[in-house]
């Protein structure tokens, strides 16, 4: 399993080198709810993992039944769309854990994830967990709460990590397109009338009262060629300037489907993690319940 992974040395599940420290614990929020007893029951079954840059702690749908505390490094969280591109779900710092829904359900990875830098990390197999949530219920109550408080905290990213769309386009246009939305603007305003219906009027005046009044010959007498040409030549110049917007305004809605279908799945990926999550904890609890009932 490790030796194409770039594990260091190889240490999957409970194979470990030494196991984690109560202390430091205290500063991940996963085990902030667990009192010093608690972290230090749960410190004892942790045993360390490390991995190289670049390798892959686990793939999407291997089995799982390992939860990892990053102690050091950072971790990236993917998911393979079913274009077979990969979505980046989420980069893991130092304090933050992953691999807890196999580790209570027992079922497949639901991401990938991938050390982008050299991790160490703290594992907790999936036998040791459940084992001391059944021995102390108060540890299977925290740990809930500590999954709720990841809901809420990932609710809350997801409302601010979401990208203005205007503003993605905005920093990716050039100065021509500026420019050209600039002009269609203008161009459908009424500011654009009433100035346009005013070189008009005042063209026309021009050349049939003023001058004639005065005994001169008009410049442009009717029927107005010379403002025709001028109107032909603005027409000629002003439709590409016109369609340019409209592409932009298309690529603009491409980039929010984009942005929408990217916050959706990141969403459904979370939801649906979080909610096998508590179920299976629910799950834990009722068992024991009925097993104390049972004795």
């Amino acid at each position: 399993m490790a030796h194409s992974r770039g594990v260091f040395p190889q240490i999957p599940g409970r194979s470990a080198i030494m196991s984690a420290r109560p202390e430091i614990l205290e500063g991940i929020p996963f085990f902030q709810t667990l009192d010093g007893d608690e972290r230090a029951a749960v410190a004892s079954l942790m045993k360390e993992a490390r991995f190289t840059a670049g390798a892959t702690v686990f793939r999407e749908k291997e089995p799982g039944g390992v939860l990892y505390v990053i102690k050091g490094g950072k971790v990236e969280l993917s998911v393979t769309g079913e274009d077979g591109a990969k979505v980046v779900v989420d980069v893991l710092e130092p304090g933050e854990f992953f691999g807890e829904m196999s580790l209570l359900d027992g079922g497949g990875r639901s991401t990938s994830a991938t050390a982008t830098e050299d991790v160490e990390a703290y594992s907790l197999s999936r036998e040791e967990f459940l084992g001391l949530m059944r021995r102390r219920a108060d540890v299977a109550l925290d740990v809930m709460a500590a999954l709720a408080r990841r809901f809420r905290k990932t609710d809350e990213l997801l409302r601010r990590r979401v990208p203005n769309p205007n503003e993605v386009a905005d920093e990716r246009e050039t100065f021509g397109e500026r420019v050209a939305d600039g002009v269609a603007r203008f161009g459908g305003s009424w500011a654009f009338i009433f100035f346009f219906g005013g070189v008009l009027l005042t063209w026309v005046a021009i050349n049939t009262i003023l001058i004639r009044s005065a005994g001169k010959e008009p410049f442009d007498p009717y029927p107005f060629i010379l403002l025709n040409l001028f109107l032909s030549m603005l027409a000629a110049i002003q439709a590409p300037v016109i369609m340019m917007s409209q592409n932009r305004q298309d690529s603009r809605d491409r980039i929010r489907s984009e942005l929408d279908y990217q916050v959706n799945l990141k969403a459904e990926l979370e939801i649906m993690q979080l909610h096998e999550k508590f179920d299976r904890l629910r799950e834990e609890l009722l068992e024991r319940g009925r097993g104390r009932s049972a004795s």
